[in-house]
């Protein structure tokens, strides 16, 4: 696959999603990105901005299963992984049988992550980061590609039980769902309260997935733009301030802890593929910039002032990035 190919097949892939979803171009391309890349997303946003219809069209977009787990506090771990059963063979004879769990599948979607147990967290913490689950002493592969996007409501915290750093940061990025536009609810409601029916066409495979992540890898990044990502990166740990003085003011403040290396891997990769969105096979300072926000913002600790101020990482981000000279 060539950078023009990639283009027009993620091109396809959106506008057979905005055939279903409305507007959120930001939220659709960052979801994308994170496909491409081969990582997994968290979105979080209020109930009813269309997170499980997002994830079933993209399936429905790159013709690939998908598979829906609902989160809740009796949810065990073999409920998402499977588990052996006991079962007759041909001549009658009992023996035990593997049978796979929803997370078998190219698209999972773990709806409102945060209601269940760290038991059952930790169930997606080796599908996550391995591609792989472990039963009965058995490792067996996931299908590829493989995509986990996991949604959480950040209104109602009561019953729920926050994920651990470790978690947080075996996700690509952390998507923020906007809530529409009136115009955007008007066409919302045109679409869904008549009897049309409007559905995604497969723009894309599996292979072509394949294909469009290989390439992503091989966009070629300068030295200096490498050192730019891993600069942002450093200057997110509050404690760079005594040793070198290279933590802009807004980290000393309002940080505990700063983002983790798989935050700088985050910000070069997804570079790289808004590079070939936009026809380039070199990546700019400009890419990185645009990927830092959703890549660190979950891998940031914030301290007991910026709590007690009600301050975000995203208002942290964007202080540093003014900061950080290219």
């Amino acid at each position: 696959m060539n950078p023009e190919t990639f283009r027009q097949t993620a091109t396809a892939i959106e506008d057979q999603i905005g055939q279903i979803i409305v507007g959120q171009k930001q939220l659709i391309r960052e979801t994308l990105v994170t496909l491409i890349a081969g990582g997994n997303a968290l979105l979080e946003g209020v109930p009813g901005l269309g997170k499980t219809m997002l994830v079933r069209t993209l399936s429905e977009a790159i013709d690939c299963s998908f598979s829906r787990i609902q989160f809740t506090p009796d949810l065990m771990p073999s409920d998402i992984t499977g588990t052996n059963l006991i079962a007759e063979d041909e001549n009658g004879r009992r023996q035990f049988q593997f049978e796979e769990g929803p997370i078998f599948a190219n698209l999972v979607l773990a709806d409102e992550i945060n209601r269940a147990t760290p038991k059952t967290q930790s169930a997606m913490l080796e599908a996550m980061q391995e591609r792989s689950i472990t039963s009965a002493k058995a490792t067996r592969m996931l299908p590829q590609p493989f995509f986990v996007l996991a949604t959480q409501n950040p209104l109602e915290m009561e019953g729920t039980y926050p994920l651990p750093e470790a978690q947080l940061d075996r996700f690509f990025f952390k998507i923020d769902v906007p809530f529409p536009s009136v115009d955007e609810l008007i066409e919302i409601a045109n679409r869904t309260t008549t009897s049309t029916v409007h559905a995604a066409q497969p723009a894309a495979d599996a292979a072509a997935i394949r294909e469009m992540q290989t390439l992503a890898r091989d966009v070629p990044i300068a030295d200096h733009v490498t050192a730019y990502a891993a600069r942002l990166l450093h200057a997110t740990h509050p404690q760079n301030a005594t040793q070198n003085n290279s933590a802009p003011d807004p980290v000393r403040q309002y940080l505990r802890f700063g983002a983790s290396p798989r935050g700088m891997q985050a910000m070069i990769l997804a570079g790289k593929i808004f590079a070939l969105f936009d026809n380039r096979y070199n990546v700019a300072f400009d890419d990185i910039r645009q990927a830092a926000i959703p890549a660190l913002r979950h891998r940031l600790i914030l301290n007991f002032e910026a709590q007690a101020e009600g301050i975000t990482t995203d208002q942290v981000l964007t202080e540093m990035l003014d900061e950080i000279p290219t």
